[in-house]
Formats: structure tokens, C-alpha cells, sequence
């Protein structure tokens, strides 16, 4: 016998007895009505059992995940899911009471699994599979959700899980339940927001096409790249932009060169006389077009009429042509007149040129006597300051090899003219790898002819250092017989005379020789001739300066 019939009998049993126990009756059916109350979910209730009148009339089984998974006994076999509002038929089968009744209502009255004759009202609850299937363990549907629990509190687990989804008013997107404010507000494509620019509503979707039309919105002009809102660009190409394209004024005359604005001015003044002939031929054609004589339509009136009617039109034809003659006659001499102004102003600007070429001739003679006169002051002691030195070491240890020579300066007046030539040698440099070389040239001056030759003396090389003031330095001793001290025959003898060697990069870094950025070299030069001026106690340096 199946269990439905089973609890019947059982129901009908406790009927049977109750006349014989009545006062056990009262607490027994209260405990077994708790007991019952404990296994149906919270949405189930006695009175609703049998009935099932909570349950939508088309809903079908518990479509969720079982955990283990769902025995073929608690299955619906129409919708084959877990078995909702579970009823039972006469022969013995079981399933959803929506789907069962469906089934009778479309399908006619019989039992799906046997075809035996079933009406509605047969159906009755199987309330221990109910049960059952309630107390069944499933996880929660929820996308990241691990959590498990029996079937009868996942409606509750449901309306709290963190990761229960809901639709989006707005977009009607699924999205997390605690992500919807969020979502509403910063990612929803749907939203609503205000133009900061016009202060007007928009949804997010069409952004970009609002940020295309809106009138206060900055944009930037094809032309000149000028920022400005939209709403002025229009007037900004038609009025204001420099490199915007325009017609030549005189496009109605004939001319259809078109140029930026600010090219016009050029083109009018370079083609005045193409315009002036554009206008003269246009006035000309006007004036042919006004006065041809016009035909009649028809042939039928007298000669006297047709002579009364053409007699006016000459007459007004007349003033127009001498008027047009006249402004023909007129634009003609003034394209006289401006050819000779133009070849009047191209004879102007070319005698200021040759001005201007003469006052840059006589200002750089004047700087280079400047210069001459500064050199002239030194008296053969000279300080050579060399700024942006970082730059030269950042160059030589690149491998670029350096050279620097330094402005001209005198012994004396009369005195003998030189300058210092100094080199950052690159680290391959063969046996003088990172090394400053120094040297000295003679160079043509204003006194050559005064002087005696070779230049014969005793040279002081320095490099100062601008910290401790242990500087260092060379001295040595001039040999007549070299090239480098001969009377120059070009502008800088092209042989030095000095130090390959002179101080190591290395050495250089060590002391304060370079401070802020710059490096002082110092020249004392004494020659001979004035034999008081030689220093006592001056020793030159062991090893002889080399060329």
C-alpha cells in the first residue's frame, strides 16, 4: 500500500479512538501537530497542505542544484525537476500539482506514466515527500555563492546571499544585489547625467553623440587649432581664423584663387593688376549684355511702333555705358598709379637693404675692434673661464674629442698677440687617454711689425683651482728655433706650443678645479726683451713641452 493511503488510514484510525481517549488525544495531537509544523517550510502551514493555494498554478519542480543529486524517486517526470507541492495519483505515481493538472487540462484525463484514467480530484498531497524534498541539501543558484542548505531555507538564504542578482531599473541588466547602487550610479548605462558644459540631461549611452553637438561644448579649430566652445566656431571661421580659406575678393570679377585669411592682404597686393584687368573685362561684358537690343515676340505691329519702342531703350542704355566707361577709365589709372608706386617702393626696399648691409659691415668692424682693444689690456696675464664644462666631459667620455680655443689677448702694448688652445682627449686616445692638453698659438696682431721674432720668453699654464687654491701649474721656456714662435704668416699659427698631458680628467674631478659649472685657465706670458719682468725662482718643468 503506498504511504498517501497509509497516512489516510492512519488519520481515519485516530478518528476511530477518539472516543475512547479523549483527554490523551488533546496533548498527543498537540505534540504531533508541533512535530509536523517542525518539518514544512516557513511558506507551508497546515491549512495550506492540501491545498496548496500559496503556489503559483503554473509553476513547475525546484529547478536548483542537489547536493548529493536528486534521486529519481523525488523527480517530476513531466518536468523533470525536484518535485514542488509533490501529489500523488491512485496508481501510485508522483508529481508537481501544477504540472499534473496541466497535464489533465491539456493532454485529457489520464495518468502521464501509465495512461490510466485520472481526474483532478483524485489527486491528493504526498506530504512525506514534501517532506523530504525539503529537507534535501542544495546549493545556492547565486554566481560565487558556495554556500549550501536544506531546500525549505533557500527562499530566506535567497533574500540575504551577498551575491543574489537582481534587473537594473534602469538598463534592466542583471547585477548583484549589494553592486546595484553602484551600478545605478556609476555603471549603468542607462544612468542619467548633466552636461557640464551645457548643463544639460542625457543618458550615458549617448555621451559621445552629446559631446559632438553640444553648443558649449570646447572644441578646436581645424585650421589655426585655436580652443573655443562649438558654438563660436562657425562665426570664428567666417570672421576671426588667420588660416581659414577664403576667396579672393575679387572671385565675382573672375579671380577664383582661394588662400587663408591671412595671406589675402599678400595676394591683393601682388595681383592688383590681374584684378584690375578681371574687372575691366567683367565691366566690358556687362556693359555688351546691357545694351544689345532686344527682339519682339511678335512681327505683327507697324515700324512706327517698333521705332517708338527701341527709341527709349538706346535712350537708357546710354548713361549706363559713359558711366561704366568712365569707371573703366578710372580703375585704369589707378592701375597706373600703383605700378609706379610699387616700382617706387621695390627701389626704396632695395636701397635699405644696401643700407642695412653697410650698418651690419661697420657694426662688425666696430665689434672686432672692440674685441682688438680688450685683448690689448691683458699685459700677458690672461684667465680664461670655460662654462658649461659638464657638458664638454659628458662629450669626451662619449668619444667625441674636444677642442677649444680661447679669444685672443697681448703681452702688452706693443705686445705680442696669442690665444690657448685646449683639447679633453678621448679615452682611446693612445698615451694620452683622458688627459687635458694645453697649448699656446701667436696670432697676427697690430704690432707684429714692431716686434722682434721668434717670440722669446718664459709661459706660465695654470689651471686654477677655485676652492683651496692649489693650482696647477707649468712653466716653460720658449725655443726660438720652432715654428710656434715664428712670426705668424695667417690669421692663428697653425703650430702650438704646450703640454699633451697637462693634468689627468681623474685629478680634475678630485680638487675644485671646476666650481658652478666653469673652469679657469691662466696664461702669464713674459717675454724676454724686458729682462726685469722674468720671475726669480721659476723652475721649468723636468720634461720638455712637446708641440
Amino acid at each position: 500500500m503506498i504511504w498517501g493511503m497509509a497516512c489516510s488510514d492512519t488519520e481515519k484510525l485516530s478518528l476511530d479512538v477518539e472516543p475512547y481517549c479523549d483527554g490523551e488525544r488533546s496533548g498527543c495531537a498537540a505534540a504531533m501537530e508541533k512535530e509536523r509544523e517542525s518539518y514544512l517550510s516557513p511558506t507551508e502551514n497546515p491549512s495550506t497542505i492540501s491545498v496548496s493555494a500559496s503556489i503559483p498554478p503554473d509553476q513547475q519542480g525546484y529547478d536548483v542544484e542537489f547536493d548529493p543529486p536528486l534521486e529519481n524517486k523525488y523527480e517530476c517526470p513531466i518536468c523533470l525537476m525536484g518535485l514542488r507541492s509533490a501529489v500523488q495519483t491512485p496508481c501510485g505515481h508522483r508529481f508537481c500539482n501544477s504540472c499534473i493538472k496541466k497535464s489533465i487540462r491539456d493532454t485529457g484525463q489520464k495518468c502521464p506514466v501509465d495512461n490510466e484514467v485520472l481526474l483532478e480530484e483524485q489527486l491528493f498531497p504526498d506530504n512525506f515527500a514534501k517532506r523530504e524534498i525539503l529537507s534535501l541539501t542544495v546549493r545556492c543558484p547565486n554566481v560565487g555563492c558556495s554556500d549550501k542548505m536544506e531546500l525549505r531555507q533557500l527562499e530566506k538564504h535567497s533574500s540575504q546571499c551577498k551575491f543574489a542578482t537582481v534587473q537594473c531599473p534602469q538598463c534592466l541588466e542583471s547585477v548583484r544585489k549589494s553592486h546595484l547602487d553602484k551600478h545605478k550610479s556609476e555603471q549603468c548605462l542607462q544612468r542619467r547625467m548633466t552636461c557640464p558644459a551645457c548643463a544639460g540631461s542625457f543618458v550615458y549611452a549617448s555621451k559621445q553623440i552629446h559631446e559632438q553637438i553640444c553648443p558649449f561644448a570646447n572644441t578646436v579649430c581645424g585650421y589655426c587649432e585655436m580652443e573655443l566652445i562649438r558654438d563660436q566656431l562657425a562665426l570664428h571661421c567666417d570672421t576671426d581664423c588667420l588660416k581659414a580659406p577664403v576667396a579672393c575678393t575679387f572671385s565675382t570679377f573672375g579671380c577664383h584663387v582661394k588662400m587663408p585669411r591671412n595671406e589675402l592682404a599678400q595676394h591683393m597686393q601682388e595681383f592688383t593688376q590681374m584684378h584690375m584687368r578681371c574687372m575691366a573685362e567683367f565691366l566690358r561684358s556687362q556693359t555688351l549684355n546691357s545694351c544689345s537690343v532686344p527682339s519682339f515676340a511678335t512681327h505683327s505691329s507697324s515700324d512706327e511702333r517698333g521705332a517708338s519702342t527701341r527709341a527709349p531703350d538706346s535712350c537708357q542704355c546710354r548713361p549706363e555705358l559713359m558711366n561704366l566707361r568712365e569707371t573703366v577709365l578710372e580703375l585704369e589709372g589707378r592701375l597706373v598709379r600703383q605700378d609706379q608706386q610699387i616700382r617706387e617702393l621695390c627701389i626704396h626696399n632695395e636701397t635699405q637693404k644696401n643700407q642695412v648691409t653697410e650698418l651690419r659691415r661697420k657694426l662688425s668692424s666696430l665689434e672686432e675692434a672692440t674685441r682688438e682693444l680688450e685683448a690689448q689690456q691683458y699685459q700677458g696675464v690672461y684667465v680664461w673661464r670655460l662654462e658649461n664644462f659638464s657638458l664638454h666631459l659628458r662629450n669626451q667620455e662619449a668619444g667625441q674629442p674636444i677642442v677649444l680655443h680661447s679669444p685672443p689677448f697681448y703681452t702688452g702694448r706693443p705686445g705680442y698677440k696669442l690665444c690657448l688652445r685646449l683639447h679633453l682627449q678621448t679615452p682611446s686616445a693612445p698615451r694620452c687617454s683622458n688627459y687635458i692638453s694645453l697649448f699656446v698659438h701667436t696670432m697676427q696682431g697690430e704690432f707684429d711689425s714692431q716686434l722682434s721674432w721668434p717670440l722669446q720668453g718664459m709661459i706660465q699654464l695654470a689651471v686654477l683651482d677655485q676652492v683651496e687654491g692649489q693650482h696647477h701649474v707649468e712653466v716653460m721656456e720658449t725655443k726660438p728655433d720652432l715654428q710656434a714662435f715664428q712670426r705668424p704668416t695667417v690669421l692663428r699659427n697653425p703650430k702650438g706650443f704646450g703640454y699633451v698631458t697637462f693634468l689627468h680628467l681623474q685629478a680634475l674631478r678630485q680638487r675644485g678645479f671646476v666650481k658652478d659649472d666653469v673652469l679657469l685657465v691662466r696664461c702669464e706670458v713674459t717675454p724676454r726683451f724686458d729682462a726685469s719682468l722674468r720671475r726669480e725662482g721659476v723652475q721649468p718643468r723636468g720634461s720638455e713641452p712637446s708641440l
